[in-house]
This record gives structure tokens, sequence and C-alpha cells, in this order.
């Protein structure tokens, strides 16, 4: 019996350990920004802080409609939060007269 409660033991606390899933999309931002740009054709189309520590960013591309949602932080490291389709880059509308903003 204590074989069984000190092997499950062991399992959960390893699985406890590793790192989230996201954690293994994270590279150099540099590297990740060129990869989007050679590979998708994505440009950076929007940014802007979470907090003090991360700054989000949106790559997409007008052509295909792929977008990529990256986490980056101060050290220059980024992380891959989303991807996805169907993005739609579109101009704001024109303000109304007499109206700003």
């Amino acid at each position: 019996m204590y074989k069984r409660i000190l092997t499950s033991a062991l399992l959960f606390g390893m699985a406890c350990t590793g790192p989230p899933a996201w954690a293994q999309s994270c590279a150099p931002r540099a590297a990740l920004v060129t990869q989007l740009e050679t590979a998708y054709g994505e440009t950076l189309s929007a940014r802007g802080l979470q907090s003090a520590e991360s700054l989000i960013e949106v790559f997409a591309s007008p052509q295909s409609g792929s977008f990529t949602v990256l986490m980056s932080r101060p050290d220059g490291v980024s992380c891959i939060i989303s991807t996805g389709t169907h993005w739609l880059i579109e101009p704001a509308p024109p303000a109304k007269d007499g109206v700003t903003g």
C-alpha cells in the first residue's frame, strides 16, 4: 500500500513541477518576429501594456488572415499566447461632424 501512495505522490509531484504548456513556445523576441514575418507574412498590428513586466503584441497577416498574440518581457523573451485565423484588419470609422474620438 505504501508503494502505491509513494508512487502516486512522486508522479503528482513531478507533474506539478513541469513548466506550463505555453512556456515551451518562448524564444527571443527578434527570432519570433522574424519567423512570423517570413513564414506567415504577419506584421505588427497592435500592442499594449498588460503590466509593467509584459507587453501584449498582435501580429497579423492581411493576406491570409492569420494572427499570433505574443507576450513580451523586458528581458527580450517573448511567448506565444495564441494563434488563429480570420483576423480582420479594418480602418477606424470616420468621425462624425462635431464629434471627436
